[in-house]
């Protein structure tokens, strides 16, 4: 009885050691010898500044374009009108910002959306957020001469953030 007890505390023994080493390998692979990083590939697919922006467009020469990523039915889209407003605005003159509004829906519901909610933009496109590698809306990315984001902004913006992205634009 003996000789078994102690057989079975040795197999016992083994099979948690294996599982202990198994675990180990799998959580050393997961974070870290990952490339995309513990999020995961998700959010390697994700543009972020530095990436070339997959939009067929011709981009602003010596100048930047801003992307609003911004979808109907989107409250936070919504709640920003009025930070979009003030973008419009403070652009409208300036050549070497050129503003473009992608949004999923066709861009004749798009360009109801963005009237219903003041926001006047002249360029409007129906862009699925997956095209263009962007998680969710609103988004804004700021697009230099050679199709690269400098700068990507994700959900609405605090009032620190709307700073940021007006003293970006030179505004």
């Amino acid at each position: 009885m003996s000789n078994i007890h102690k057989r079975a505390e040795l197999f016992a023994n083994i099979a948690i050691i294996i599982v202990a080493i198994l675990l180990s390998v799998v959580l050393v692979k997961r974070f870290f010898l990952n490339s995309n990083g513990p999020a995961g590939p998700a959010a390697a697919n994700q543009l972020s500044t530095g990436d070339k922006v997959p939009l067929e467009t011709e981009w602003v020469k010596s100048g930047k374009t801003v992307l609003l990523v911004l979808q109907k039915g989107c409250h936070y889209c919504t709640e920003s009108a009025p930070f979009y407003q003030k973008l419009i605005k403070e652009t409208a003159n300036r050549s070497d910002v050129k503003l473009i509004a992608l949004l999923p829906q066709s861009v004749t519901e798009g360009k109801q959306y963005l009237n219903d909610i003041g926001v006047n933009i002249d360029d409007i496109r129906q862009v699925s957020p997956s095209q263009i590698k962007v998680g969710g809306t609103p988004t804004l990315v700021i697009v230099n001469e050679n199709g690269v984001a400098v700068d990507v902004w994700k959900g609405k913006l605090t009032p620190e953030a709307e700073s940021q992205v007006l003293s970006k634009l030179k505004v």
